[in-house]
């Protein structure tokens, strides 16, 4: 079986050979129909890493994968960036939202490169993290020295039409903004906050007491430069807990708040309605994403992440050629 789609489908863009990608429509986001993403060759690797870039996110529905097979799926975009499991707040006696008997699932080491996100309890054990509520708008471990390029899950159990992830994109939003506000931004930095996670829970060890202009992070530049597309992004983060260095804490809420508002409108998203066997990749330098609650139905993904580069400050060709 290749990877090439026998029958082309309407609102495909002509520029990608390989398969059919389907954009959605939105400002970002397609779909890429790939029969069995298991018989990839490195020619529709480097076609489907194209789609990526392009689109921000991309979902290929229809896929059956194990564990070792989503590993060597992620393999072909780059190194992995090994995390820590991520708990249940079900199994968090620390902030009293323990289940009794309920113990978090230990990582299988088998296949370190692998977390699960879930909501699942089975044989008194929590099999994987954060839960059934919503989490908030983020990129990944964006407190990171070198925070991840890419995301990959898989959907192994999906409640239909629930727990829908909404993805906005970041790299719209820095080049709608009128010519003086990016330059004001582009002067700035904010603090990454290290304290609470995308459920909004903190995590273990940190003194909560502290204000964000206090709290432990890593300060990043405002507007970025997307290390493969060139382009400008807004690095935003998460909101809870950040902080713009050199502003009034007050300054630095009304201006997060506003930046929030503006990067999230919908104009800059798509919403992926999750199906069973979806694989939803996207590009963590350029998208944020959240999730919607979805109560008590059960839902399980297999997530890996691939490591990424150091953010760095975006100049324009302009301020380059004034440098030299």
């Amino acid at each position: 079986m290749t990877a090439s789609s026998s029958v082309r489908r309407p609102g495909r863009d002509a520029g990608f050979t390989l398969f059919d990608v389907v954009p959605t429509g939105a400002a970002i986001g397609a779909t890429v129909h790939i029969p069995d993403v298991k018989a990839l060759d490195a020619a529709q690797a480097r076609e489907l890493r194209r789609a990526w870039l392009k689109y921000g996110v991309v979902r290929i529905p229809g896929q059956q994968l194990d564990e070792a097979q989503q590993i060597a799926f992620g393999r072909w975009f780059g190194d992995f960036q090994i995390t820590n499991p991520l708990p249940n707040p079900l199994t968090r006696e620390d902030l009293g939202t323990a289940r009794a008997g309920l113990r978090q699932a230990p990582r299988d080491e088998r296949y370190p490169e692998i977390t699960v996100v879930s909501n699942v309890v089975r044989d008194g054990q929590a099999l994987g993290g954060l839960g059934d509520g919503e989490l908030v708008w983020h990129s990944d471990m964006s407190q990171f020295a070198e925070p991840p390029s890419a995301t990959i899950a898989y959907g192994v159990e999906i409640p239909r039409g629930k727990g829908n992830t909404l993805f906005a994109s970041v790299a719209h939003a820095a080049g709608a903004l009128p010519a003086d506000e990016f330059e004001f931004l582009s002067a700035l930095s904010i603090k990454h906050d290290e304290v609470f996670d995308a459920a909004g829970l903190p995590r273990r060890g940190y003194d909560l007491s502290l204000d964000p202009s206090r709290s432990p992070g890593r300060v990043q530049p405002m507007i970025v430069e997307h290390p493969e597309t060139g382009r400008p992004v807004l690095f935003l983060g998460r909101r809870r807990h950040a902080y713009v260095p050199g502003l009034s804490l007050q300054e630095s809420d009304a201006l997060l708040d506003r930046l929030w508002a503006y990067a999230t409108e919908p104009r800059f998203q798509w919403a992926h309605e999750w199906e069973q066997g979806d694989i939803a990749m996207w590009d963590n330098r350029s998208v944020l994403h959240k999730r919607e609650s979805f109560g008590d139905a059960p839902r399980l993904l297999r997530r890996v992440v691939i490591r990424g580069s150091a953010p760095r400050p975006y100049r324009s060709a302009a301020a380059t050629a004034d440098a030299a």
